[in-house]
């Protein structure tokens, strides 16, 4: 009787492992993404293996990005953005001593981009021109192989997503004074599995550099210019 009431708790163990197994088998591997636009991802990051376009180059979406995964130990790598300096990723939040930046790839931007994949698991670029359908369908397939997430500073042929960052607005500026302690901006994320647009209002940056959700008590005011404080680059 003994025996068979092991063998029935062993098989009973077994199955809670097989089937711990299949759920993790079942749910696509992600990196971390930032916590107030974590919800735009269907998976709650961005997918492994997979390509994401950033909308007007948008820097700040990047940086809060490569920031998110760095301090989770990934190591990131940036392809292309000569403008972009060390102190604007580490003020966005970004381990710089998990980055990489090869500033001025030239012609040979791919090929750069390529060989990031084959080493970092998230790699940014910035190509100098539109991508041919041939030249995005070959580093995709190279992002699956390597298991590397890619995010694409402007349109990518295929992208798994394309994020838009919008109705910028100033915050901390009053009328004629005041310091601007951060940027509110709508995010909005539409893809294979999410047709309808996600959007999340966030500060990015927030007065930390991290993103943070817009509260009630952050009121912003809204500029047709860009003020000449620059949030990221050199």
């Amino acid at each position: 009787m003994g025996t068979a009431r092991g063998d029935l708790a062993r098989v009973a163990e077994l199955r809670e492992r097989i089937a711990s197994m299949q759920q993790r088998r079942a749910a696509p591997a992600t990196l971390p993404a930032p916590g107030p636009l974590a919800g735009l991802f269907p998976d709650g990051g961005p997918r492994v293996g997979a390509a994401y376009a950033l909308g007007g180059g948008e820097l700040s979406l990047m940086l809060a990005l490569l920031g998110a995964a760095s301090t989770a130990g990934e190591w990131c790598c940036v392809v292309g953005v000569p403008e972009l300096s060390v102190e604007a990723a580490a003020g966005h939040g970004v381990d710089l001593g998990r980055l990489v930046l090869i500033p001025e790839p030239g012609s040979r931007w791919l090929q750069a981009a390529s060989s990031a994949c084959e080493v970092f698991p998230l790699v940014a670029v910035r190509p100098p021109r539109s991508p041919a359908p041939a030249e995005a369908s070959r580093l995709d397939a190279r992002l699956r192989d390597r298991s590397s997430t890619l995010l694409a500073l402007g349109g990518w042929p295929g992208s798994e997503a394309e994020i838009e960052v919008s109705g910028e607005e100033w915050v901390g500026i009053g009328r004629g004074h005041g310091l601007i302690s951060g940027r509110a901006a709508t995010v909005s994320l539409r893809g294979r599995r999410a047709p309808m647009p996600r959007t999340s209002r966030v500060l990015l940056p927030g007065p930390t550099g991290a993103v943070e959700s817009l509260t009630a008590e952050q009121p912003a005011a809204r500029h047709s210019e860009r003020p000449s404080l620059r949030l990221v680059g050199s």
